[in-house]
């Protein structure tokens, strides 16, 4: 049989075991937080040098193309040269965004200087529209106006801005996968590289067939694939800039997932939104029973990891509460028609966690 003193050593090294457990586990859950924000990779490490050489190519390719244009007295050469300047300046712009976006957050901006590059993006919407009335335009002129093409020298600088081009759209490529700036500039290059496809068609046409129509037509299909590209990045803009939900947070979805997690007895009022390309942010009210505002903290944990892996949320904020706020809407009533009453997202006392309840805890938001 085990003596006194053995049961209290036993009890003890039990007790040390739970209380490393659960040092564990919230250390764990602190990482899983801080995750959120710092990471190990950072995808835009060399976007910056990747825009420099980028931004180089489409400054060489445009003078070379107006020369050449100039030559061989090809409008559809001289027009793609006129939107790869245009490229120019949407990659400098760009660049300069990206810059911008590198600072950190201040009191005056808490969010930081990320959506610099969103108003890059649509800056780049207008330059886009203007490259493609003048391009427009020439095309108009050239059609009641047809002139002598000469296809050997457009299939020269055709065939450079192929490799120009396509070069350019691979150093972007990666980083368009996560950042809107980024994937305009790449879409400016890959509409650049179709283009001096469809050059290049031309000119080898124009060598065994007096098509001059063809060059101006083809004006024409370019300013229409440059304008369905701007049309599409014209509206993701706007949404970012109008604080829209983004496409990959389907709000039903969200909530009935929080709502199934053990422990959740409701959730209501979400919002989300993008604070940049790569960035979503994200605020929901949490319904729990009456408890303890330190038993809160796991099951906050566990709800911010899962939103982060569920649906590529990274700032959420939740504010728990045991009752319903409001009318308990997914949607703020505030938000929805722009007026306060008692019954919109502004709680009372009587319906965040319960000051005066037996265990006497104080009101909780759960902030980051």
């Amino acid at each position: 049989m085990k003596t006194d003193e053995q049961n209290s050593q036993h009890h003890s090294h039990l007790d040390e075991s739970h209380s490393h457990s659960e040092e564990d586990y919230h250390q764990n859950s602190e990482n899983t937080h801080n995750h959120h924000h710092s990471h190990s990779y950072d995808p835009e490490a060399n976007t910056g040098s990747r825009l420099l050489i980028t931004l180089a190519l489409n400054f060489i390719i445009p003078v070379a193309q107006i020369i050449g244009g100039l030559i061989a007295n090809s409008v559809a050469l001289i027009s793609d040269a006129v939107h790869n300047f245009s490229d120019f300046t949407a990659i400098l712009i760009s660049y300069i965004a990206f810059r911008i976006g590198q600072r950190g957050a201040t009191v005056f901006n808490t969010f930081g200087y990320r959506r610099a590059e969103i108003m890059a993006a649509l800056i780049n919407v207008l330059l886009l529209a203007g490259a493609s009335g003048v391009i427009l335009y020439h095309a108009v002129h050239r059609f009641f106006n047809p002139e002598t093409v000469n296809g050997i020298p457009v299939i020269i600088l055709a065939v450079i801005g192929i490799a120009g081009n396509g070069f350019s759209a691979l150093l972007l490529r990666r980083d368009s996968a996560h950042n809107l700036n980024m994937r305009g500039a790449f879409l400016h290059m890959v509409g650049d590289l179709l283009t001096s496809v469809v050059v290049l068609i031309n000119g080898i046409l124009l060598m065994f067939y007096e098509w001059y129509w063809l060059d101006p037509l083809l004006s024409v299909l370019i300013v229409i694939f440059i304008l369905k590209n701007s049309w599409s990045l014209l509206k993701e803009s706007v949404s970012v800039l109008m604080n829209a939900t983004p496409s990959h947070v389907p709000l039903e979805q969200v909530q009935k997932f929080l709502e199934s997690v053990p422990g959740v007895t409701g959730v209501h009022y979400l919002h989300a939104w993008q604070i940049s390309s790569s960035d979503t942010a994200f605020s929901c009210h949490v319904v729990v029973p009456d408890q303890l505002v330190s038993n809160t903290s796991q099951l906050g944990g566990q709800l911010r990891h899962e939103l982060q892996h569920k649906f590529n949320i990274n700032h959420p904020v939740l504010q728990f509460e045991t009752e319903e706020c409001g009318n308990g809407t997914l949607l703020c009533e505030m938000s929805c028609n722009g007026k306060t009453s008692k019954n919109t997202c502004t709680c009372t006392d009587s319906s965040v966690i319960n000051p005066d309840s037996s265990i006497n805890i104080q009101p909780s938001i759960n902030k980051e």
